[in-house]
């Protein structure tokens, strides 16, 4: 009997190692997460779902991401920088920070995506598009009897004074975005003078892009100036939220995604790749109430995205914008010219 038990107990001892053995073989990934936090949560439970990784997510602006990862490229802690803004994703390409990989799935891809990839020497690849703009509390318009602002033009005009909010452009993407896309519509010295009319519009300057959007949902400003999108998931949220194409034109992102150099855990930021690319998973991005454009032809666009083809987009330069020295530089000059208070 004795010896039963003793048997007993190592079959139960080397089956739990077994198990554990298992556990391990699964994987692990460590994910940089610059979308919005529910999408963030949503792509960590279901990817640890799909595939049996388990998933440490960590979630940052894009511009935060990006220092990060520039941080600790000597002693890379993430695996996969999944969202955010294309240009940081290209900057970090250039000083390969990040590494070259070819998913299979590549073909499913929009042609935008596969040129971002190839934008990047592979190092880099679109998951969505979305329109830059802003949106503005409906309700809070009404009670100070103001005019509807419909241009990039109106949110510099004295009587939305002390009205608006942006993000940091050195923390966020979206609000670097704006600065390139700016820059682009009226020339670098018109794009400083503007910044410099919107800076006294401005009373915050917030570290996350959408940030903006989401306190004129809830009042504390009258515009936010985001991609459109996250003005729109206010509005389906039942916040007083009307979406704005400025009348000039306006720029726009490829949300992208990379593979971290030097990554620990190579095998699962490549699954984690290959998985994020896949119809199954940019699907989820409608889920968690998050309103880009899919850039797997065979993921649903959801409804109430923006229609990109109703926008008047300019034709954004992502190789010079995402560049490293012209990043740096736009920077620096907006560091120099426009004086923020927070």
């Amino acid at each position: 009997m004795k010896l039963a038990k003793i048997a007993l107990s190592a079959l139960l001892s080397a089956t739990a190692l077994a198990a554990a053995g298992d556990a391990s073989a699964q994987g692990r990934l460590n994910l940089y997460c610059s979308v919005q936090e529910d999408w963030c949560q949503l792509m960590q439970t279901e990817f640890e779902k799909a595939t049996g990784v388990r998933v440490a997510m960590t979630r940052k602006s894009s511009g935060e991401t990006y220092a990060q990862i520039k941080a600790e490229k000597d002693n890379p802690r993430g695996d996969v920088w999944w969202g955010g803004t294309g240009d940081p994703h290209l900057q970090a390409a250039e000083e390969n920070l990040t590494a070259a990989y070819e998913s299979a799935r590549m073909k499913e891809m929009q042609d935008w995506s596969v040129q971002q990839w190839k934008t990047g020497r592979q190092r880099t690849v679109g998951i969505y598009a979305g329109a830059l703009g802003f949106g503005f509390n409906t309700e809070l318009l009404a009670k100070k009897n103001l005019p509807e602002p419909k241009c990039w033009a109106d949110l510099v005009k004295a009587e939305y004074k002390g009205e608006v909010q942006v993000a940091n452009p050195h923390s966020s993407g979206t609000s670097y975005t704006m600065v390139a896309s700016l820059v682009q519509i009226l020339g670098e010295n018109g794009a400083f003078d503007y910044l410099r009319k919107l800076n006294t519009n401005v009373n915050q300057y917030t570290k996350s892009g959408a940030a903006p959007i989401v306190a004129a949902g809830r009042g504390e400003t009258l515009i936010g100036i985001v991609f459109m999108h996250d003005a729109i998931t206010q509005a389906v949220r039942n916040f007083p939220i009307k979406t704005v194409a400025p009348c000039e034109g306006t720029g726009y992102e490829i949300g992208s995604m990379s593979i971290i150099a030097g990554a620990r855990n190579m095998e699962s930021a490549r699954k984690f790749y290959d998985w994020a690319l896949s119809a199954e998973a940019q699907a989820l991005g409608a889920k968690a109430q998050s309103y880009q454009v899919p850039s797997n032809r065979n993921a649903p666009t959801p409804p109430q995205a923006p229609r990109l083809s109703d926008v008047k987009l300019i034709n954004y330069d992502f190789q010079k914008f995402g560049s490293s020295d012209e990043r740096k530089r736009l920077l620096t000059r907006f560091d120099a010219e426009i004086k923020i208070s927070n």
